[in-house]
């Protein structure tokens, strides 16, 4: 009965989205992506500022985007088979076999949180010895992949849901685990909405990635493929330009990435 409700809401959200209008002379760009705020909010009044910003470059183009909420692991296949034109947002270690226009729509920043309580802090791959750190399944995480391919014993893995921070302060406050990794503009997000943002605080961040809105490698979508991000790299960049970035992360109370150049995300409050 679960698995029927959840399949339902997305498809409501999906056809929610889509029905902002489909013009008749607009070409469908199918978009797989996840609930993420505060980057896609699919729930929420605010969009996210990802969607906001997808949005606003293709406003005035020949495509429309169509943006379907899945879990993570299925969105990045839907898009690696064809069925989806293009997924967002991943950095390029977490799906590397998909096609990459050269502007990025976001910066995210991957790093560990803890109990406040806790005086453990990140200082490099040496300290998470005799550490163990939750993580969401199918999180690429370059300065930390092979280690985490080597030592399992140092990583607690879950796959990633909606109750993924959820679950995860309820592990550090059973002592389940010590720490857990994840965005930390969305961590940060989430823990505000949970009321645990008292309890539950950055121990430091491990990387820094762009992330993208990236295309299917399927060959039957390759011709419109190559249109669509080659669209987006021009209208990214001028719109970046003209700092429509800029107005958008003013919105959501967040630092605009296109300017910092790859600066650690946080919020400006």
């Amino acid at each position: 009965m679960r698995l029927v409700c959840l399949i339902t809401a997305q498809i409501c959200i999906a056809m929610m989205w889509a029905a902002k209008g489909l013009a008749a002379d607009r070409i469908p760009i199918n978009i797989a992506a996840i609930d993420w705020c505060p980057q896609i909010c699919p729930q929420a009044s605010d969009p996210g500022y990802i969607i906001d910003i997808v949005e606003d470059v293709f406003k005035s183009s020949p495509y429309e985007p169509v943006i379907s909420i899945y879990p993570w692991s299925r969105a990045i296949q839907y898009v690696r088979n064809g069925r989806a034109h293009a997924l967002l947002s991943p950095a390029k270690a977490e799906a590397p076999d998909l096609v990459y226009p050269d502007q990025e729509v976001g910066v995210q920043s991957m790093c560990f949180f803890v109990l406040k309580d806790s005086a453990w802090q990140f200082e490099g791959v040496p300290s998470l010895e005799g550490h163990l750190t939750g993580l969401a399944s199918d999180t690429s995480i370059e300065e930390l992949n092979n280690l985490i391919e080597d030592r399992a014993d140092l990583f607690f893995v879950q796959p990633y849901s909606d109750e993924y921070i959820q679950n995860s302060v309820n592990m550090l406050r059973a002592g389940r685990v010590n720490s857990f990794l994840f965005t930390y503009n969305t961590t940060l997000h989430i823990l505000r909405t949970m009321g645990a943002d008292k309890e539950v605080r950055s121990a430091g961040c491990v990387s820094n990635a762009k992330i993208y809105m990236a295309f299917s490698p399927a060959p039957a979508l390759a011709e419109d493929v190559d249109k669509m991000a080659a669209y987006f790299d021009r209208t990214m960049g001028q719109f970046k330009a003209e700092g429509g970035v800029t107005a958008i992360m003013a919105r959501y109370g967040l630092a605009d990435w296109s300017e910092e150049d790859g600066a650690v995300e946080h919020h400006t409050d």
